[in-house]
């Protein structure tokens, strides 16, 4: 089992507590379970207080005993109730908070409107930005454990060839490459912060049904299999000369990267070969670009540029009014974190940032090509962690 180390948890927690207190924010209450996780080491059913000077807090419901083993924190203490977290907080010594943090971007109203009788005398404001800050930047421990994710999919990917069968359904395939991504060890559960936003493994899909519209807040969507979950892979038989997209997220000890490949039965119309070229010269033209202090909205319209050059402005992410504002986005412990190089965005790359890259055209009654690839901002540039080869595999 791989646990935090406390020295990473101690980092983690001392820079959130740096700005709190530049905020004037006494402390902040973590109760979303990946930033708990992030912060603790565990993903308990917990809250924890962090003060803005001083140890943190983790307040356990179940299971404590698993808590205790998971986590490198010095203070763990059982949590009977809700009710009971503002004892324990000055039981160990701390005051009351007079402003308290908490994650208003995805904390339910029913919970806040609790926390706001528990503490009748503090104020409540968001720090989920300043979380969402925290995490941003990768340490050399993280990148480690996205490095293994990489490695996941990977191997996943040289084996889906040997997956795709003629006559197949999408459904069957997505099958097929599931199991072999469980066998190689993927955790097989997507963490997305948006709300509503939902994914099981990715999008597997091929032809038209590829570019089928969704709630998806992506390029691709599909039909799915039931109104119920209105995207990804569907009943419908691959057919001959078409593309098959597989972008399934890897996930390993929670950290997730993002890879999308194209496979197809014979080969593809000359038009959708063009324009999967296109994906890699505008992949190409946005990491020319990435270093440190590149702004994350200039690099989104610098490949919005390279897709109009191309003539294909109205299929770029998506075909219109239905176009995805972005073209990477930043990966991690959840599936949409920032960086994201979208339109409007104003913010710099920095050092240990991480995005995935995924320019994608898309073609209505015919399919969807595109190319995904996770990167780690570094001093001099990028450096790719998902290195199996871009080449559309004919078979």
């Amino acid at each position: 089992m791989t646990l935090t180390p406390k020295t990473e948890l101690d980092n983690r927690i001392s820079r959130l507590q740096t700005l709190l207190q530049d905020k004037g924010i006494d402390g902040a209450l973590v109760v979303h379970s990946i930033d708990v996780y992030y912060f603790s080491g565990t993903l308990q059913s917990s809250h924890l207080y962090i003060p803005a000077q001083g140890k943190a807090l983790l307040m356990t419901r179940k299971s404590f005993e698993r808590a205790r083993q998971e986590s490198n924190l010095d203070n763990i203490v059982p949590l009977t109730s809700v009710k009971n977290l503002p004892a324990l907080i000055q039981e160990t010594g701390l005051p009351l908070p007079k402003t308290l943090g908490l994650e208003l971007d995805v904390l339910p109203v029913n919970n806040y409107l609790q926390y706001t009788k528990l503490f009748p005398e503090t104020t409540l404001v968001d720090v989920s930005g300043l979380i969402k800050q925290v995490r941003l930047v990768k340490s050399g421990y993280e990148l480690d454990l996205l490095r293994e994710a990489a490695a996941i999919m990977n191997r996943v990917h040289r084996q889906v060839p040997g997956a795709i069968k003629q006559g197949m359904t999408e459904l069957e395939l997505a099958s097929a490459v599931e199991a072999i991504a469980r066998r190689e060890g993927h955790e097989g559960f997507v963490r997305m912060r948006a709300f509503n936003q939902e994914l099981y493994y990715g999008h597997l899909l091929s032809g038209a049904n590829a570019a089928v519209s969704s709630f998806f807040d992506g390029p691709t969507g599909g039909i799915g299999l039931s109104p119920a979950y209105p995207h990804s892979a569907s009943n419908r038989v691959i057919e001959n000369n078409r593309p098959i997209i597989v972008d399934y997220v890897g996930v390993k000890n929670g950290y997730i990267v993002d890879l999308t490949r194209v496979y197809s039965i014979g080969a593809l119309p000359e038009k959708l070969v063009s324009a999967f070229e296109g994906t890699l010269a505008i992949q190409e033209a946005v990491l020319s670009a990435v270093r440190p202090g590149a702004d994350c909205g200039a690099l989104y319209e610098l490949a919005v540029n390279k897709a109009r050059e191309l003539g294909l402005e109205d299929n770029f992410m998506g075909y219109t009014p239905n176009q995805a504002k972005f073209v990477a986005h930043g990966v991690g412990l959840e599936l949409d974190e920032i960086p994201v190089m979208a339109k409007g965005v104003k913010a710099a790359l920095a050092a240990g940032m991480l995005f995935a890259l995924e320019p994608k055209f898309v073609f209505p009654g015919e399919g969807v090509v595109g190319i995904e690839n996770t990167f780690v901002v570094t001093d001099n540039g990028a450096e790719r962690l998902t290195t199996i080869k871009d080449d559309v595999v004919i078979l």
